[in-house]
């Protein structure tokens, strides 16, 4: 287990927009590159007519109607100049953790703002699907949950090692890779702490390697956007 503070700062890049629920595209703009996004927004959009408080995010509706929603990563309070408070909070570091899990590997960490103070990265073997029928099918078929059995119970004992011992320091978990082995591992009663500091969405993620753990502040510090263009809206 690393715990000797790891200066890494990820890139600041915004993530390719993707098809929205209800219409629209959700991105994730990172923190420190909301103001020069927004600055944007209103140079293709025109004037912010409209800022108010959404939820634990802001609204704004643009002189040709486009709607843009930004959602704080971590709790924030409104201040007179929404836009300016909002941006600030979201610059701030919080500490938290993430748990990834695939089949056979899994990595933990625990992040002050974007830099690792805590980790561990581990993987063990877990076989792959055969073509084979019959009863060698199914002897490999146990064989194989086996594996993944110990393979959770494996990610669950590095995350108690690891993570615990911060459950009461950090202000949220993040989590990724394959949510029914992330489930399996939280419902550890020794994490039910962590559980309950769970935040969603969860990170999209490949393999749990350290250099995919250490990308992970990109999306968890990021600002959740979701904006509608007047394009994006049926006609009447």
């Amino acid at each position: 287990m690393g715990r000797r503070r790891a200066a890494h700062h990820p890139g600041q890049r915004l993530t390719r927009p993707r098809p929205a629920a209800g219409g629209g595209r959700q991105l994730r703009v990172p923190p420190e590159r909301l103001g020069r996004w927004l600055d944007g927004v209103a140079a293709r959009h025109g004037t912010f007519d409209t800022v108010e408080p959404a939820g634990e995010g802001v609204r704004v509706v643009c002189a040709d109607t486009t709607e843009v929603v930004l959602r704080a990563p971590f709790g924030w309070r409104a201040g007179p100049a929404l836009l300016s408070s909002f941006s600030a909070a979201a610059r701030v570091p919080h500490r938290a953790a993430v748990l990834l899990v695939r089949r056979g590997r899994w990595a933990v960490g625990v992040f002050d703002g974007g830099d690792l103070v805590a980790s561990k990265v581990d993987a063990r073997q877990v076989q792959g699907r055969t073509a084979a029928g019959g009863w060698s099918q199914q002897r490999f078929a146990r064989r194989r949950a086996h594996q993944t059995d110990a393979v959770v119970d494996a990610a669950v004992e590095t995350a108690v090692r690891v993570l615990a011992p911060h459950a009461g320091g950090v202000e949220a978990l993040f989590s990724g890779g394959d949510r029914g082995l992330v489930d399996d591992v939280l419902a550890d009663p020794r994490l039910r702490a962590l559980a309950a500091l769970r935040r969603e969405p969860a990170l999209e993620v490949g393999e749990p390697t350290k250099a995919v753990l250490l990308t992970t502040p990109q999306q968890f510090r990021a600002v959740e956007v979701h904006i509608v263009e007047p394009g994006d809206r049926p006609s009447p």
